[in-house]
C-alpha cells in the first residue's frame, strides 16, 4: 500500500495538475526598443540577454549584474513596470 501511495504522488508530481503554463520564450532582440531602455535605466548593472511572454501578458526581460545573480524586469501588456526583482 505505501508503494502505491508513494507511486502515485510521484506520478501527480511528474505531470503536475493539468494547468501547463504557456510561457513564451522571446529573443531578445524582439523586446520592443523602448522597453529594454527602461530596464537598463531601473537595472543600470544589468546584461539582459533573456526575455519571456508570460500567458497573462506580461514580458518578462532577464539578465545578471556584475556579481552574477539573476535580475528581471516585468512590463504589463501597456508597457508599465510591474516589478523589477
Amino acid at each position: 500500500m505505501r508503494a502505491f501511495v508513494c507511486g502515485v504522488f510521484l506520478i501527480c508530481m511528474a505531470t503536475g495538475c493539468g494547468s501547463a503554463s504557456q510561457n513564451q520564450a522571446i529573443s531578445i532582440d524582439d523586446v520592443p526598443k523602448n522597453l529594454l531602455e527602461i530596464a537598463k535605466e531601473k537595472l543600470p548593472d544589468v546584461t539582459f540577454d533573456q526575455a519571456v511572454r508570460k500567458s497573462n501578458g506580461v514580458l518578462e526581460v532577464r539578465g545578471k549584474d556584475k556579481k552574477g545573480k539573476v535580475r528581471d524586469v516585468e512590463f504589463s501588456k501597456t508597457g508599465e513596470v510591474v516589478e523589477i526583482e
